[in-house]
């Protein structure tokens, strides 16, 4: 009994000398578009990077695109890493609010911005978007911004309804699966964010030159694209996340440096000033989705 007490009064004594928050943990929530295994491999070394810098444990947390909202509303996450959608629709919703923007990384590029694409097998018949009335169409979900979301506005403004012009609007629920189910036969136009054939492709799982781009728009953006470009994702504060743990953390993302292994390992440049989300709200009112389905 008596060694009992004296160990119960070493571990008081030593809480009592360890700073205060060092056992806190102040959980990211990041949309793992590629599936959670992906999701760590690219952001681990964020959480250990932020870890160090804010001096208190950084948890990532991988979220299904169904769980980003549940995670927000119920103070699973103090922070999320979302697509812009996400993020517009939290904001207006629950008042989740941007300390910074990430700043991609491609060929030594720096990209803010990112698009939407829409492919084909390369012997497809499909050649406008016009064809692709009556046709299967994939996506990754409804809740994918550069998956969905913005090839759906592309479409709209074309005078084309995917939900009610398209054999059937589908769903793979990662963006790989789109792409294969575009590459199989399973679907025969796909839609999915910017950068992913290329990496697909740097993968080894894909050969770029079996896919054409419907509507490819032809600029100095480094990957293949058929929409116009939104801004890229944000790292936003949850309503109840105090504003001090939200500057130091938006102080470590602005320090860090391009070669350092947690930017490197998330293929980013870093992170930037907040963007200007207005041409996302436009986006989803546009195709009335969610929170922007009615107009005030």
């Amino acid at each position: 009994m008596k060694k009992f007490t004296i160990a119960l009064l070493f571990v008081a004594l030593v809480a009592m000398m360890v700073p205060q928050g060092a056992f806190a943990a102040v959980k990211i929530g990041v949309l793992a578009k590629r599936g959670a295994p992906k999701c760590m491999q690219k952001w681990g070394a964020m959480g250990k990077y932020l870890t160090e810098q804010m001096g208190e444990k950084v948890s990532i947390v991988p979220l299904k695109f169904e769980a980003v909202e549940p995670a927000v509303t119920g103070g699973k996450v103090d922070f999320v890493l979302a697509n812009s959608a996400f993020y517009v629709e939290l904001e207006k919703k629950y008042d989740v609010q941007a300390i910074s923007t990430l700043v991609n990384s491609r060929k030594g590029n720096a990209l803010s911005t990112f698009g939407g694409v829409v492919l084909v097998r390369q012997d497809s018949p499909v050649q406008t978007l016009a064809d692709i009335k009556g046709k299967k169409f994939m996506v990754v979900k409804k809740s994918s911004f550069g998956g969905a979301q913005m090839a759906w506005r592309l479409l709209m403004d074309n005078g084309i309804n995917p939900e009610t012009d398209c054999a059937k609007f589908m769903f793979g629920n990662k963006h790989d699966n789109v792409v294969l189910a575009v590459k199989n036969g399973a679907c025969e136009v796909g839609s999915v964010r910017s950068d992913t054939m290329e990496r697909m492709a740097d993968e080894g799982k894909i050969n770029l030159a079996d896919f054409r781009i419907i509507n490819q728009v032809q600029d100095d953006f480094p990957f293949v694209h058929s929409t116009r470009l939104y801004p890229e994702w944000p790292m936003a504060a949850c309503s109840h996340t105090d504003a001090a743990t939200a500057e130091k953390l938006a102080t470590a993302l602005m320090a860090l440096d391009k070669d350092h292994k947690a930017a490197t390992t998330a293929k980013i440049v870093g992170w930037e000033a907040p963007a200007d989300y207005a041409p996302v709200r436009e986006c989803l009112t546009t195709i009335k989705y969610g929170a922007f389905a009615v107009i005030q």
